[in-house]
């Protein structure tokens, strides 16, 4: 029977993968642009070109920003006296700031996990 890969830690790799650095060492960039992974690592040559994160991230982020801001909006009204027109800029904007702010870690934490459990993307 053939011996299965070593199991890459996925718990070591969290951290870089958070900060936009190599899950595999953390020695070098995760991504070139925005949301573009590198297609090698600088500093350990670990291949990236094939991972494919594909939706889930951007699912993930709906899922957690919708999960942190509805209780702040439930809030929001039940305390203060928000215009229609404030809480029309309020949201949304917020909205967005987390969902950009948290989309590139998020696409981060999908690689490695990918990574860590040799998926080789989906």
């Amino acid at each position: 029977m053939a011996s299965l890969p070593e199991d890459r830690p996925i718990m070591a790799a969290l951290p870089h993968a958070l900060a936009g650095r190599c899950p595999a060492c953390g020695g070098a960039p995760l991504f070139r642009k925005y949301l573009k992974p590198v297609d090698r690592c600088a500093a350990c040559a670990q291949d990236w070109s094939h991972q494919q994160a594909d939706d889930l991230p951007a699912y993930l982020v709906i899922f957690i920003v919708g999960h942190l801001l509805v209780p702040f909006i439930i809030s929001a009204n039940a305390a203060l006296d928000l215009s229609l027109v404030a809480q029309m800029i309020l949201w949304p904007t917020t909205a967005l700031l987390l969902s950009l702010a948290m989309l590139q870690p998020t696409k981060g934490v999908v690689i490695a996990w990918q990574w860590s459990r040799r998926m080789h993307g989906f």
